[in-house]
């Protein structure tokens, strides 16, 4: 069973014209869990929805953690909730940190975020700075007033930059992307929207970046195409017993499973949270998360998000 902590909202306060940064600390006074740049949290609002949130700020600072949460007028609950009930003196429940999204410990970085898709990049660039390592750091926004974090960003790094593009100036991720893309090597991190991390990545490709080399994390999920096997229905068998069930079109994995009283460990169901992500033994599953990369996702060993994806193949083993 997943760990959970219990935590008070010990500060809120305004960055840029439409995010809220939120401080937590350990209800219980004492150390919460130390965390690595690309990590998340879940966090159970009281509203009875729980959301993913990216760590921000500097991972080297201890017994707080830091979220900024945008306001998004498509919001099904967890923005608005945030921006609207949240106050500070509240107790949370939140996961333990979970990370999909780590930074390599070696090589050259390139980091482009978009929007809100800024706040596990400022971890990392806190993180490489404090290693002495260099990056290159590249923030898109509409408008100079969306900008979080803008002190701490637009500071004077020493070891690595830090370039905002505001759209509403002529300086849009459309019209012009770092030179530094045109060299592929190291490691490229994105995220932001869809759109941006899928002309980014467009971009990254054309420039010879390999595969395992560009990672993204999405804040929401992608996409199903149409017509493809998302509607077909198959069966899933459970390797350890031999034990396997029908999965009909418009149902999911993890909700036979459940039904027939297999736990599986599930927070967004959303596949945007990697907290289902289990072991294909054998088929060929037809990925639907915004959790894996592409390389991930065409590896030898495969991994399959139980909320979201389904099956190519008539049948799919799993390691459970």
């Amino acid at each position: 069973m997943e760990t959970t902590l219990k935590v008070v909202v010990d500060g809120i306060w305004r960055q840029g014209s439409h995010s809220l940064a939120v401080s937590l600390a350990a209800a219980d006074g004492g150390e919460l869990p130390g965390w690595q740049p690309g990590a998340h949290i879940d966090m159970q609002l009281a509203s009875g929805l729980t959301r993913q949130y990216s760590l921000t700020g500097s991972p080297q600072q201890s017994g707080r953690y830091l979220v900024c949460v945008a306001r998004d007028a498509r919001s099904r609950g967890g923005s608005r909730y945030v921006h609207e009930q949240l106050r500070p003196g509240q107790t949370l429940t939140i996961s333990a940190p979970r990370n999909l999204f780590a930074l390599q410990e070696s090589g050259r970085v390139l980091l482009l975020a978009a929007g809100i898709g800024i706040t596990p990049l400022y971890a990392m660039a806190e993180r490489l700075e404090a290693q002495g390592r260099p990056f290159e750091l590249h923030y898109y926004v509409r408008n100079r007033h969306e900008v979080v974090f803008a002190e701490a960003l637009t500071r004077a790094w020493r070891y690595g930059s830090c370039t905002l593009h505001v759209s509403a100036e002529g300086d849009s991720a459309r019209k012009r992307l770092p030179a530094a893309l045109r060299q592929p090597d190291g490691h490229l991190y994105l995220c932001g929207p869809a759109e941006f991390m899928a002309a980014v990545t467009a971009a990254a490709q054309a420039h010879g970046w390999p595969a395992d080399c560009v990672h993204s994390e999405a804040f929401r999920p992608a996409e199903a195409a149409a017509g493809t096997a998302s509607q077909q229905a198959f069966s899933v068998t459970l390797a350890s017993s031999g034990q396997c069930w029908p999965v009909p079109a418009g149902q999911t994995i993890a909700r036979v499973l459940l039904a027939n009283g297999v736990d599986v460990p599930l927070s967004c169901e959303m596949g945007m949270c990697g907290a289902c992500l289990t072991r294909v033994v054998s088929g060929d599953p037809d990925h639907q998360d915004s959790v894996q990369s592409a390389a991930e996702k065409s590896a030898a060993e495969q991994y399959i998000a139980l909320c979201c994806s389904r099956s190519r193949s008539p049948e799919l083993v799993i390691d459970l």
